[in-house]
């Protein structure tokens, strides 16, 4: 038997970037579907990114491609609902990046799922694996460390 970290709260968190939910990210259930939760991720990461370097990090000579990502869901979510992601950083490799997402929805302490989500990066044309971009390293230096652990 295992026993589960601490849900994280929002304040754990200083940086956090909004995202509306959208109509088709409702299932048949009446819920954000499950695979969704891993493109608010991807949004949070890359949009966060874009920011922070004031680049276009597509048109990078490296770019960061996703090598895992995990979610553990914790409440629903559903449209119409302004989903609130937290970002820390767990790790910074040489040529990688562990992420760790929350996500909230609008005004609510208390995450609605927790997300891991690493990003390799790789060369645009040959896709072999090279070290952190320097414009990206110095982004998520800046970036505070997550506390505690995820799942």
């Amino acid at each position: 038997m295992t026993t589960r970290s601490p849900t994280p709260a929002r304040d754990g968190f200083a940086i956090v970037r909004s995202m509306p939910t959208r109509w088709m990210d409702n299932d048949h259930y009446g819920h954000v579907n499950n695979v969704t939760y891993y493109s608010y991720f991807d949004t949070a990461v890359n949009g966060w990114l874009i920011e922070a370097t004031g680049t276009d990090i597509r048109e990078l000579a490296s770019i960061g491609i996703v090598a895992e990502t995990s979610c553990r869901f914790l409440k629903e979510l559903s449209f119409p609902e302004t989903v609130e992601a937290g970002l820390a950083v767990e790790r910074i490799g040489r040529s990688s990046v562990v992420y760790r997402i929350a996500l909230f929805r609008e005004h609510e302490p208390d995450a609605a799922a927790i997300g891991r989500f690493v990003h390799v990066y790789v060369d645009a044309a040959t896709r072999g694996v090279v070290p952190i971009p320097d414009l990206i390293r110095a982004a998520v230096e800046s970036l505070p460390a997550a506390t505690g652990t995820q799942q």
